[in-house]
């Protein structure tokens, strides 16, 4: 299916890699839960976003420019780290009644979401590995090929992303009336982006 070689694999993988714990995934729960259903969707469009860049520089052969060059890669991943930690130490010492640490702005959440995915080299080398395994290379058309697969993969994310928002604000109602849970989630928030920006930072 347009030079796909077997696409039931490909969705399956993507919705596997959309799955797995990581920053994507907390942006997405952090904005709904700072901003409600409005943030959370404007979080998952930034995410959405933040995978297409990545997808089509990885096409365009982005990352194997940064393999080859150890210390643009390097300067990318500190980036990253620093992104997410900064993020993450912010949200550990929130205490009840300060101001958000995410703007409660549709917009910045979008901006969120699109620096997070995009500040994470790893999967730029990610989908710069993960094309190849499902091109077909005797019916490969091209941008055809390359376009049909983003656009599976925008569509697999919108709905993932949904799923998680309306997910989390209805564990959010639920929490919003205990000041110590709010407190002690922002707390897990902060602890898992700091995890993920050392582990990036490190490995």
């Amino acid at each position: 299916m347009f030079g796909i070689a077997d696409y039931g694999a490909f969705v399956v993988a993507t919705i596997v890699f959309l799955a797995i714990p990581g920053p994507g995934n907390l942006a997405l729960l952090t904005a709904t839960g700072k901003g409600g259903l409005r943030a959370g969707l404007a979080a998952t469009l930034g995410v959405m976003g933040g995978d297409q860049v990545l997808l089509w520089l990885a096409v365009a052969g982005l990352s194997a420019v940064l393999m080859n060059y150890p210390g643009l890669y390097s300067s990318v991943k500190w980036a990253g780290a620093a992104y997410l930690m900064g993020l993450g130490y912010s949200l550990f010492n929130a205490k009840p009644g300060d101001a958000p640490v995410l703007d409660m702005k549709p917009d910045h959440y979008f901006r969120q979401g699109l620096f997070i995915t995009v500040l994470n080299p790893k999967a730029m080398v990610f989908y710069m590995a993960f094309f190849p395994l499902f091109v077909d290379p005797k019916h490969h058309q091209g941008l055809v090929t390359f376009g049909f697969m983003a656009l599976t993969i925008a569509t697999l994310t919108l709905i993932y992303g949904l799923v998680v928002v309306l997910l989390a604000h209805h564990l959010v109602e639920r929490v919003r009336a205990n000041p110590l849970a709010t407190v002690m989630l922002n707390k897990i928030a902060g602890v898992l982006l700091i995890g993920f920006g050392l582990k990036l930072a490190l490995f």
